[in-house]
């Protein structure tokens, strides 16, 4: 659905993208992340039609978003870090604005607001006025405009900043709905919500892209291959012989009650197949083998050091 093919963004000298290619499918929610500066923000406004891109192309539904910028108006929604919000107006007065702007007709707008009020929870609020809602409530808004014209594309930039942990719970239900029959694209410094809202994350580095895949696979490019392991045996001779074992990385001891012993190995690499085999051999009573949660922030810190997945 869409396709990103050699992406370069230039600032003068300054290249701010360089030879960026991805695509996403429809119904995907993309994940980007990025050190301050990696390209985040430049991606997202090439994508948008806001920015031109110094070369390279972006097709959404196989039609060039640079080439025919009429006709991706309406299928794409874009909202920036700052919602672009007129704050003197009320919320369903400044929706119906911005579907006129967009081109829908005065019934589609009406149909189509109906719709967005009640997907971003803002029913009880369409009649206040935009400036005296709360920060998160302008987040919806921001995300009700950039759906109104029920776009093939969105792109959220940091919807989720400066929300309390009850909005960003309501805005991770927010973005997973506007997944259904489109794409979504979200840029977060909030790992830990790329990761329970995303299905495939994409990470930039100094304007490249230096991995793609799921947390799973970005995990173990790497090299955070974990194992929560529970056996029979004595704990301190457990961890010993798994210290000892060259291809173990470290080791954590982990709560466990006599007979057993517990610990999670982190090993050098994807082999996992060989290992837990080679622990049942050296005399430890296997019983329970398990891949705990990944940890983002320790896969993502990975990839930004070594700048290659």
């Amino acid at each position: 659905m869409i396709e990103v093919s050699g992406l370069t963004r230039y600032y003068g000298e300054f290249a701010a993208l360089r030879d960026v290619s991805f695509h996403v499918k429809e119904g995907e929610i993309i994940g980007l992340l990025g050190l301050n500066g990696a390209g985040k923000s430049t991606t997202l406004k090439v994508l948008a039609g806001v920015l031109a891109p110094s070369a390279g192309k972006v097709l959404v539904d196989g039609v060039d978003v640079s080439a025919n910028p009429e006709t991706m108006m309406g299928k794409i929604g874009y909202l920036p870090e700052e919602p672009p919000l007129y704050r003197d107006m009320t919320v369903s007065a400044f929706l119906r604005h911005i579907g006129r702007l967009k081109g829908m007709t005065a019934a589609r707008c009406e149909s189509r607001l109906a719709e967005v009020l009640k997907l971003t929870d803002l029913v009880h609020r369409k009649d206040q006025v935009i400036a005296t809602l709360s920060h998160g409530y302008r987040k919806r808004v921001g995300i009700a405009q950039a759906v109104i014209h029920d776009p093939r594309l969105v792109i959220l930039d940091e919807p989720i900043s400066g929300l309390d942990p009850v909005q960003i719970v309501e805005m991770r239900r927010v973005i997973r709905s506007l997944g259904k029959g489109r794409a979504v694209l979200v840029s977060s410094h909030i790992l830990g919500e790329i990761s329970q809202t995303c299905d495939r994350i994409f990470v930039l580095k100094d304007g490249r892209m230096v991995a793609v895949g799921t947390e799973h696979e970005l995990a173990a490019s790497v090299g955070h291959t974990r194992l929560l392991l529970t056996v029979r045996g004595d704990q301190a001779a457990f961890e010993a012989w798994l210290k000892a074992q060259p291809t173990v990385k470290s080791v954590e001891t982990q709560p466990a009650s006599p007979p057993y012993a517990a610990a999670l190995v982190e090993l050098t690499s994807d082999v996992r197949e060989q290992f837990v085999p080679a622990v049942a051999a050296a005399g430890f009573g296997v019983r329970l083998v398990q891949e705990p949660a990944t940890d983002l922030e320790q896969i993502f810190l990975g990839l930004a050091k070594e700048g290659s997945a």
